[in-house]
């Protein structure tokens, strides 16, 4: 796809929602249920069912999906994604690129063993790779309007207010 081509497509979506900024609101939905068998819990990913279980820091056999991967995995499908949108918009000349994200877990928090020991992830590094012979200049733009973009990346930088239900059936 060249840039010409994705202006158009995303054209008429831009102008909908500068027109109707309502339209622009779309609920994105996950869904899973826990396995009767193992501490695992299956997740419908809208092309096959992922079934993510403990990490094996945390005593999981390894065989199932970690959440903590899943994230990570999520922030460099997107940030792979938004990057190839961006330097195709710009029209900048990437003749390939590799995306990958690492963060520091401390598991003794989730294991409750320390109690100043934070659960979650410390430390969350993205990078990339970039094939390009594109000056240092364009580069940069190129890596801020990526960071700007990314949905999951500041979904993580800006912390989203979160609530937590839960109900009997």
């Amino acid at each position: 796809m060249d840039a010409a081509t994705l202006k158009a497509q995303q054209a008429p979506l831009k102008d909908s929602y500068r027109e109707q900024p309502e339209k622009a609101l779309i609920t994105l939905r996950a869904r899973g249920s826990i396995d009767d068998q193992s501490i695992a819990c299956k997740v419908e990913t809208g092309r096959a069912i992922a079934t993510a279980g403990l990490h094996p820091a945390t005593g999981g056999s390894g065989l199932e999906l970690c959440s903590g991967d899943m994230l990570l995995e999520a922030l460099v499908a997107c940030a792979g994604v938004t990057l190839k949108a961006v330097a195709t918009a710009l029209d900048f000349g990437l003749t390939g690129a590799t995306v990958s994200a690492e963060g520091d877990l401390d598991f003794r928090g989730t294991l409750g063993v320390a109690k100043d020991a934070p659960v979650g992830f410390q430390k969350i590094r993205l990078a990339f790779e970039l094939d390009t012979d594109e000056p240092q200049e364009r580069i940069d733009s190129l890596l801020k309007l990526t960071e700007r973009y990314c949905v999951v990346f500041q979904t993580l930088n800006q912390r989203p207010e979160l609530t937590v239900s839960a109900r009997t059936v």
